[in-house]
């Protein structure tokens, strides 16, 4: 979302909106600023009326709040009196095309509409199809490896005015890897700690961390072979443009492998921007015009096939195209591929139960499709794949605000909803609340298997003969119907509404984005119809006044 001085938007005669949404159908954090401003009651309803707008969203209808900001930013820019072009446009990564699906129509007419408006002037050339637009950045290699090593320093870095960050993340030492599921179990899912002592790091029940992973070496020396790449070989990053700063993540001067191993993310699956590029840079004929179907509107469905439903990565993309790939120029690296991207992970600890220390929960990504080679998670495996018992470990990684925030209150019980490593934050809030004397724990938590994959099992019992916790269980492979988190809850009607109802609980979901949250809130509908005697508009609307109270908290990953 581009960030406008306020006086300047005033002034704006077109703007095109793109954002996306976090959390619970909240802004990201770059857009915040922008989104308290809009949001002005005591702007004029005729603040925007000389301007002119669209607005893509960016969303996932997995999720509750599909494209919401989006949709209230666009309600809110007609309210100031702005003119919109176009409908929003609801891009969706669930869509079997992506997002592309719902933007290239759009985008299609959005230029008809700007071009009528603002016709290119006659003496302004239209680059043509085919050429490529000059590379952000230029890679100016050096005749020989400098004399200090500066990707250590680069790590290692001076100590940073505040608390770790994404610019200057802390290098954690990794202090235990260890495997909670049974090895019969077909999952393989991490308890990972790290020493966080003199970090600055500061964290409550509900916030997560956030990783940047790297590339496997594997992977590393293939690129550097298709491409022509010398890994050794090392650079400086210089801008095209004055004002455009390097990327912080990368040192200066910089090594092939280094750029490689822990920027440019030739792991993840390409989007179509990638293949129209690559069909711009190719010199080979046959190559050149398989990527350029690959990028055009009517290719999509072909695109799909070959990319997106086998999961192909980068670097299997360019594989595949060896001539282009090798051809390739080295200024163009940092346009042609995303960087790494961080990861974030629910902190599974307390700061109360665990000082200096930070644990999180890790489903190790490792799935088959139609490619010979199995499709692994970048993060994930890599976390797997470090052993601090061989040897010094540390991992990057900084902490944010999660989407889920507890009470204070010592008298107000907890609902916490948690199959599967979603039930990690909730470790960290039930610790949290303990340690204060707070009571009122109560934990659904469900897995397939008592004895195969039951996160923290003595530590919940324990908790529970203390008296400081109720749990209850959903083992769905244990008997011939599978029970899930959502039956306990019908089950346990009269309990659910007392609680929330008459105690004033607050509820918490943690989890796959993928069907269970709607499983659980129809299972809490019922229950508002069952034991409060609503019907179905009036439960509908007990669930929504939850939510805007802050009383019903959810936190999901696709």
């Amino acid at each position: 979302m581009c960030l406008f001085v306020e006086v300047n938007l005033i002034s704006e005669p077109l703007v095109i909106f793109v954002c996306a949404t976090t959390g619970q159908g909240d802004p990201p954090d770059n857009m915040k600023n922008f989104w308290r401003f809009i949001f002005r009651k005591n702007l004029p309803p005729t603040s925007l009326c000389q301007m002119d707008f669209a607005v893509l969203g960016l969303g996932d209808s997995s999720y509750a709040k599909f494209n919401f900001v989006a949709k209230k930013l666009h309600r809110r820019l007609l309210q100031l009196g702005g003119s919109a072009l176009l409908p929003a446009c609801l891009g969706d990564d669930q869509h079997e095309l992506g997002p592309d699906a719902a933007i290239d129509p759009w985008l299609h007419d959005l230029w008809e509409k700007v071009l009528g408006l603002y016709p290119v002037p006659p003496d302004l050339g239209v680059i043509p199809p085919g050429v490529p637009l000059p590379s952000k950045f230029t890679l100016r290699f050096l005749p020989e490896a400098p004399k200090m090593c500066s990707e250590e320093q680069h790590m290692a870095g001076a100590d940073p005015p505040g608390p770790p960050s994404e610019q200057q993340p802390f290098l954690a030492p990794m202090v235990t890897n260890q495997r909670v599921t049974s090895p019969s179990h077909f999952q393989d899912v991490r308890l990972i700690e790290f020493d966080i002592t003199g970090s600055g790091l500061s964290f409550a029940a509900g916030d997560v961390v956030l990783i940047r992973p790297q590339n496997q070496a594997s992977h590393v020396q293939q690129f550097c072979r298709v491409l022509g790449l010398d890994p050794d070989q090392y650079f400086t990053l210089l801008p095209r443009e004055p004002g455009v700063p390097c990327p912080t993540q990368l040192p200066q001067p910089c090594s092939v492998r280094h750029l490689v191993s822990h920027y440019l993310d030739v792991a993840s699956v390409p989007r179509r921007s990638f293949f129209e590029l690559l069909a711009c840079l190719s010199p080979h004929e046959l190559e050149r015009e398989k990527l350029l179907q690959f990028s055009a509107p009517q290719g999509q469905e072909e695109l799909y096939s070959y990319c997106n439903r086998p999961r192909r990565t980068v670097l299997e993309v360019l594989c595949d195209f060896p001539h282009t790939a090798g051809a390739v120029p080295a200024d163009y690296l940092l346009d042609l591929i995303p960087p790494i991207r961080p990861r974030a992970f629910s902190i599974a600890s307390s700061l109360l139960a665990h000082p200096s220390r930070l644990q999180i929960l890790v489903a190790v990504v490792r799935y088959q499709t139609r490619l010979k080679e199995p499709r692994r998670g970048l993060c994930s495996s890599w976390l797997a794949s470090l052993d601090p018992g061989r040897g010094p470990v540390q991992v990057p990684l900084w902490v944010r605000p999660g989407s889920l925030t507890f009470p204070e209150t010592p008298d107000t019980p907890v609902i916490m909803v948690g199959p599967g490593t979603g039930v990690a934050p909730f470790r960290a809030a039930v610790q949290e609340r303990v340690a204060r004397g707070q009571t009122g724990n109560f934990l659904f938590f469900g897995c397939r298997w008592r004895d195969r994959d039951f996160y923290w099992e003595s530590e919940w019992l324990e908790l529970e003969r203390k008296g400081c916790l109720t749990l209850f269980t959903a083992f769905s492979r244990e008997q011939e119907r599978k029970v899930y988190v959502q039956h306990r809850l019908r089950e346990l009607g009269p309990l659910v509404w007392e609680l929330l109802d008459r105690r004033g609980a607050y509820f918490y979901l943690a989890g796959n984005a993928k069907g269970m949250p709607a499983d659980v809130s129809e299972a809490l509908t019922s229950v508002f119809q069952e034991e409060g005697g609503l019907s179905g508009p009036d439960a509908a609307n007990y669930l929504a006044r939850l939510q805007r109270m802050m009383r019903f908290q959810s936190e999901t990953w696709a």
